[in-house]
């Protein structure tokens, strides 16, 4: 069974009332439903929020997704306007809270203070992209998908998904290479 109807078959399961189904969906869309909402809200927490809210309106909304098999689409959808809703309702906060990584001892105070500056760079950069730009680079780069994973679920071409993840990338270079840490943050993300 290819993913497209298996995603198809979940639906229509769900649509006829078995949970389980609808938890298979959560669970198989809900690092891209995190990972496209984080590229409108910026920040972990409202996109943590944005996603779990997309989720609840799906279920609720779920015999107006038209096509079955093109569920993530329909879903991306919805998490993008959640995330909207979500900026609109909250002023954005300076401070972030995604975790710079999990370590077992705490970093030197230096050292958090440069990876506090280089997160912050780096999240500057991405905002300045255009907002599917951020949704690509977060799904390929961030998340691991497949250009083709990609453009199914945002309902692109697989052609356009490569351009705008070289246009991304090449925008990135460029404002990364203009800061003050550039060469740092360069090394890190290699």
């Amino acid at each position: 069974m290819s993913e497209a109807s298996s995603e198809g078959e979940l639906v229509r399961l769900a649509l006829k009332g078995d949970e389980n189904a609808f938890g298979n969906l959560v669970e198989l869309y809900q690092r891209a439903a995190y990972a496209v909402a984080y590229s409108v809200t910026g920040r972990h927490e409202d996109a943590e929020d944005a996603a779990q809210e997309s989720f609840v309106v799906a279920l609720e909304r779920l015999e107006e997704c038209r096509n079955p098999d093109r569920f993530g689409g329909w879903l991306m959808t919805i998490v993008r306007n959640r995330s909207k809703n979500l900026i609109r309702r909250e002023s954005l906060r300076e401070t972030d809270e995604i975790p710079l990584g999990a370590t077992s001892r705490s970093p030197m105070p230096d050292r958090v203070a440069e990876n506090t500056q280089i997160k912050e760079i780096l999240e500057g950069a991405l905002r300045k992209l255009p907002e599917v730009q951020r949704q690509i680079v977060l799904l390929h780069d961030l998340e691991g998908w497949k250009h083709r994973e990609i453009a199914d679920r945002l309902g692109l071409p697989s052609g356009t998904v490569r351009s705008h993840l070289h246009f991304a990338r090449k925008a990135l270079r460029v404002e990364l290479g203009s800061s003050p840490l550039g060469a740092e943050i360069h090394r890190k993300v290699q």
